[in-house]
């Protein structure tokens, strides 16, 4: 690692900070306030905040490592399909969150089933899949690739040493700024790392005089067989479910959006984050892993620090390490932002107290999920693919989550405590369907869990609770009195 890559990497960190700074001092949003100011930046944030943070919180290297660690075309369809989860938040549930005037997408379904618990239970399941998913997973493939790039060892000691630099920075963030803080580096970090990662696309490609010739054509297709890692048919099943989830109800992403000063001003942000996913991120997060099969052979994950290291030059390459730590650090902080906000909003305040200080609270989440996550490192660092990894976990909980907001928005006269079975019931099958049976792709096993979920749900209400299920979907924002 040479003194001009550290040198570069440092001034661009350190560039990055100071006009987060700048931007967010002494504005409301960027300190220990409210709820509001701290979580949703008093409802600050301009379209391009909420484009650029939506983006970046995204892409992060879980995605340019995880899909270019693939070293497949076919990869590209979760930025394809994204653009549709995008449409749905911005057309779909951006308007009913407005409406109910929500902090947390959690707080929606309280306002409908007329019960906190099931909020407090979605919460947990967020919670759960931030601390034991994703930011484990993001401190494992942030490092990975910062040393991947300056060709440093990647044993687990050397690995963890840079994990630990990385929450610490990440939870400063998180901690010191709110959400303001979060969404304005996130922007300011995703046009440079948007800008390089583009370059890397045409370098690398340039490196192989633009010929593909000699790649497999397996790893030039988007249709996938049986036994690739999106076979065609789960496009036509779970990956619009997956997408909705991700896009519409997860608090990490939505919070941006929530955050806007308007429904217009959010919308505008959202189409724009669809249009740069539809745009820019399939080429950035398939191309490189490619031309790497070609360059170095089937490597895995590393390929994206490879073939990074070998196109860019020096000073570059320590540009690129100082974006790509930016977007590690984007997303680790968003997610300990929104988890701060899950925990507070959904959980403190309804089963402990009403908090004096929210930033101070917020802060003591934000360093327990990260300390905890560290320890969750390793388990990461041992598997074949992260991507997939990461993708498969999570469907324990996005289905059953999904299947609380689908139940929610479009029937009334449903009790909280059936729609909280049908969430158990989905949980339950999907790891057995997972883990045990594995019948067929998981993606399939998540479309599968979803409909399963809310039949539960359905079923419960009428069983055991006596209440029929009215059909309602239009009415779907108001408080069901019913359900309470």
């Amino acid at each position: 690692m040479s003194t001009v890559q550290i040198a570069v990497f440092l001034i661009i960190t350190a560039l990055i900070a100071f006009a987060t700074y700048m931007h967010c001092r002494g504005k409301r949003g960027a300190g220990d306030g409210d709820e509001r100011d701290y979580f949703l930046a008093n409802g600050g944030l301009a379209w391009y905040f909420v484009a650029g943070s939506i983006t970046l919180t995204n892409l992060s290297t879980d995605q340019l490592i995880g899909m270019n660690g693939n070293q497949m075309a076919l990869l590209a369809w979760w930025e394809f399909a994204a653009v549709a989860g995008l449409f749905i938040l911005a057309f779909v549930f951006l308007p009913v969150y407005y409406r109910n005037n929500c902090t947390t997408t959690t707080e929606l379904l309280q306002k409908k089933y007329g019960d906190k618990h099931i909020r407090a239970l979605i919460s947990l399941l967020f919670l759960f899949g931030n601390l034991f998913i994703f930011l484990p997973a993001i401190l494992y493939g942030g490092s990975l690739f910062l040393l991947s790039l300056t060709g440093q060892s990647t044993d687990l000691t050397t690995i963890m040493t840079v994990s630990v630099v990385i929450a610490i920075v990440g939870a400063a963030y998180a901690i010191f700024g709110g959400l303001r803080a979060v969404a304005v580096s996130d922007t300011y970090s995703g046009v440079l790392v948007l800008g390089l990662a583009l370059l890397v696309v045409f370098l690398a490609l340039q490196a192989i005089d633009f010929d593909l010739t000699g790649i497999p054509a397996e790893r030039l297709t988007l249709v996938g067989d049986n036994d690739s890692p999106i076979p065609w048919h789960t496009l036509l099943t779970g990956m619009i479910f997956i997408q909705t989830f991700y896009w519409s109800t997860n608090q990490t992403i939505t919070q941006r959006a929530m955050a806007a000063p308007n429904i217009k001003e959010a919308q505008k942000g959202v189409l724009v984050a669809a249009g740069i996913r539809l745009a820019i991120v399939p080429i950035i997060v398939v191309v490189p892993g490619i031309v790497s099969y070609k360059l170095f052979g089937d490597v895995g994950d590393p390929a994206y620090g490879m073939i990074v290291g070998e196109v860019l030059p020096v000073w570059l390459s320590g540009a690129f390490a100082a974006a790509i730590f930016a977007a590690v650090l984007t997303t680790f902080n968003s997610i300990l932002n929104a988890s701060a906000a899950l925990y507070v909003c959904d959980i403190h305040e309804a089963y402990v107290d009403e908090p004096k200080r929210v930033g101070r609270l917020g802060a003591i989440v934000s360093i327990v999920m990260s300390v905890l996550a560290l320890a969750l490192v390793p388990f990461f660092a041992s598997q074949e693919s992260l991507i997939n990894t990461v993708q498969e976990l999570y469907g324990l909980l996005s289905m059953p989550i999904l299947s609380a907001f689908v139940v929610g928005l479009a029937f009334r006269n449903v009790k909280a405590a059936a729609a909280m079975i049908g969430v158990v019931a989905g949980v339950a099958f999907y790891g057995f369907w997972s883990m045990v049976w594995e019948p067929a792709h998981y993606i399939h096993g998540m479309a599968v869990t979803l409909v399963l979920a809310i039949v539960v749900s359905l079923l419960a209400n009428l069983v055991i609770f006596g209440q029929r299920a009215e059909f309602a979907i239009g009415r779907a924002s108001e408080p069901d009195p019913a359900a309470a």
